[in-house]
């Protein structure tokens, strides 16, 4: 089997568990072969945890979940130094966290203040965490996915935008169909079922290897992102820097706009996109394709924007319409 053809077959498994949820399941292919964070966000019960762990049950890695909470504290997520006393002397051990895993899932992170937040940043941007003044490595394969719930903002603490700008993409989950509704309630009973026969075993899922995900990055790196491509990247970033010589509305609209880190999530995306499409160049509609999830997240609106019910995505849209295609 090719590298594409393991990744389709890992696309596939996923979408045995997940119901009506495609395009979910692409940006968490995306996310993963991008080597970049992602944040979930919908309404309870739209299967953003049951996404994340069928994902790490059918890849070959270690996987931990941390349910954030207003008393979690930073060395419950990052590990602390422990003293040990032996007959060879004492000595301060660093006892990992479950951030040491290669897929982290950050249930409900805007649940814990900001100082458990923070304990993210480090391992999210760099890769790495420091304890009592020691650098400890995160594995190679890592990747922190975090979900949180839009409606509920009692007892939350809000990300702060540099936090935020660090998650490669940011995901709305929506409601399923009604067909896709049905096929939900049959698949959660034939579950229910085959638990009733635990006595039987039950055949291991199969895992994809993490060499796979390696070689299909290296092949993501090396394809062809035309100047045109590359131009309309970059213009696409600046027009939220400065939205009024765009247009009237994105004047009024925008008071923030992205950080050159949208440029490089762009760029990472719209290459996975057109790998994952069986392509070996970028065209504009892959950078499309991405645009809004990656960028809804770091954009500032207005007071205005906001009283006149305005959302991010409409915002995307009107910089789509404005901004000339390559």
């Amino acid at each position: 089997m090719s590298t594409r053809d393991d990744i389709t077959a890992l696309e596939a498994a996923i979408g045995e568990s997940i119901i009506g949820q495609r395009q979910v399941i692409r940006r968490l292919l995306i996310g993963l072969l991008a080597n970049g964070n992602l944040l979930l966000e919908g309404l309870p019960g739209l299967a953003k945890t049951r996404a994340i762990k069928a994902m790490s049950r059918h890849l070959e890695a270690d996987f931990s979940r941390i349910q954030f909470t207003p008393d979690l504290l930073p060395s419950d997520v990052t590990g602390s130094e422990i003293y040990h006393q032996s007959e060879a002397g004492s000595v301060f051990r660093f006892n990992p966290g479950p951030l040491f895993a290669n897929l982290v899932l950050a249930d409900e992170i805007n649940r814990a203040p900001a100082k458990v937040q923070s304990a993210l940043l480090e391992a999210m941007e760099e890769r790495q965490v420091t304890v009592a003044g020691t650098t400890h490595k995160m594995p190679d394969l890592f990747m922190v996915l975090a979900t949180q719930n839009p409606v509920e903002q009692e007892g939350t603490y809000p990300l702060p935008e540099a936090q935020l700008d660090r998650f490669l993409m940011h995901v709305l989950i929506t409601y399923p169909s009604v067909e896709d509704e049905v096929e939900v309630v049959r698949l959660v009973r034939r579950e229910e079922a085959a638990a009733q026969h635990r006595e039987e075993p039950r055949p291991e899922p199969q895992q994809i290897s993490q060499q796979s995900i390696f070689a299909a990055r290296r092949e993501i790196a090396e394809m062809h992102v035309a100047e045109p491509v590359e131009r309309y990247i970059a213009d696409l970033v600046n027009a939220t820097r400065y939205p009024q010589q765009v247009s009237e509305e994105l004047g009024r609209w925008l008071e923030l706009g992205a950080s050159p880190r949208a440029s490089l999530a762009l760029d990472r995306c719209s290459r996975t996109c057109a790998w994952l499409a069986g392509r070996d160049y970028v065209d504009p509609n892959d950078v499309q394709e991405v645009v809004h999830d990656v960028l809804r997240h770091r954009l500032g609106l207005s007071f205005e924007a906001q009283g006149e019910g305005i959302s991010a995505d409409a915002v995307i849209d009107e910089l789509l319409s404005r901004v000339a295609l390559p």
